[in-house]
């Protein structure tokens, strides 16, 4: 840390570098890592890139927000675990509306346990598209889940196993308004299924035919070669829906943050995640969702968790660009 006369104390540039690294694991709709961050030297400052929006699927920029929020969540949870409190202004410029956050440091001798756990969480967490057993102790998860969302203003439902069937029926449905629109297979061409980028979804990490089959909630992305992995398991992970009192930017945003410290919590239990934003892509998905929350709300997205074979080899981590790409550090 450094400390000069007046000048606020800061992170020094290893554990500048070192935080943000970390945190650059963060999830983002189909890998697009939509963000870009700026140093001043007192303050780090997350705006959107507007270069990265899904202009078909994604044409408000919802989930670009989202993702953004869990690059946030995922930035103060990896200082936080190197003893540095992050002070948070949100969508502190209503002009201009790429600007998303604005960050201040101070020291934070002692981290809560459970932060510092989140952050040991980051390097390991991968989404799962595969089929999934239940999760164990669910009732314990979901209650920490809750609480988790909860600084958030962001609800968390969990769906009962009743209304699978017609969330099924909802992405099929959506996988099939998306099938003939050359556009959007167009954009899910170009960020899913080529390996060898430093961003999309590289082929290992998508699914087959026959695998997706067992899921029936997966978004339809262009199939993996045939594999039938977990060939004994059908899909019985529980299913949650995020959902936010209004349908703002800001909490677009508390959403992303939200999913970030549920995938990292998770992952700290020993869960499989998987995040589904197709379901939610169109008006008509949103619709169905909202008459399964018991109070009003926007549903932002819903969210697979469960468990998977304990024997199973780790996935290996999907590509992320450069640091060099999504920091700017200002020289003064």
């Amino acid at each position: 840390m450094t400390t000069m006369n007046a000048t606020p104390l800061v992170p020094d540039h290893r554990t500048l570098m070192s935080a943000m690294r970390l945190a650059s694991r963060a999830p983002s709709v189909h890998n697009t890592q939509p963000w870009h961050w700026r140093f001043d030297g007192e303050r780090l400052h997350l705006h959107s890139d507007p270069d990265r929006v899904l202009i078909t699927a994604d044409p408000q920029g919802r989930q670009q927000v989202i993702s953004c929020g869990a690059m946030l969540h995922h930035v103060r949870t990896a200082f936080g675990a190197q003893r540095w409190h992050t002070d948070t202004t949100r969508m502190p410029d209503p002009l201009d509306p790429g600007r998303l956050a604005e960050i201040s440091f101070r020291p934070w001798p002692g981290p809560p346990a459970g932060l510092v756990a989140r952050a040991g969480a980051i390097d390991h967490r991968r989404t799962d598209r595969l089929p999934m057993d239940p999760p164990a102790h669910w009732d314990d998860v979901a209650r920490t889940l809750r609480m988790l969302v909860s600084p958030h203003y962001v609800d968390l439902e969990v769906l009962d196993d009743s209304v699978r069937p017609r969330l099924s029926a909802v992405s099929e449905q959506a996988a099939a308004l998306r099938r003939h629109d050359q556009m959007y297979q167009a954009e899910i061409g170009w960020w899913a299924g080529h390996s060898g980028f430093p961003e999309g979804i590289p082929t290992d990490a998508l699914i087959s035919d026959s695998e997706r089959a067992r899921v029936r909630v997966g978004r339809a992305f262009p199939s993996a070669p045939h594999s039938a992995r977990r060939p004994d398991i059908e899909d019985r992970s529980r299913l949650v829906v995020l959902s936010t009192p209004g349908d703002s930017a800001a909490e677009w945003l508390a959403t992303g943050e939200a999913l970030s410290a549920i995938l990292l919590e998770c992952t700290v239990a020993g869960l499989a995640t998987c995040a589904l934003t197709h379901i939610t892509e169109l008006p008509t998905g949103r619709t169905i969702l909202t008459g399964f929350l018991p109070r009003p709300g926007h549903p932002q997205l819903v969210v697979r968790i469960g468990a998977a074979p304990a024997d199973e080899p780790e996935h290996p981590p999907t590509p992320r660009r450069p640091l060099a790409d999504t920091l700017t550090i200002d020289r003064h």
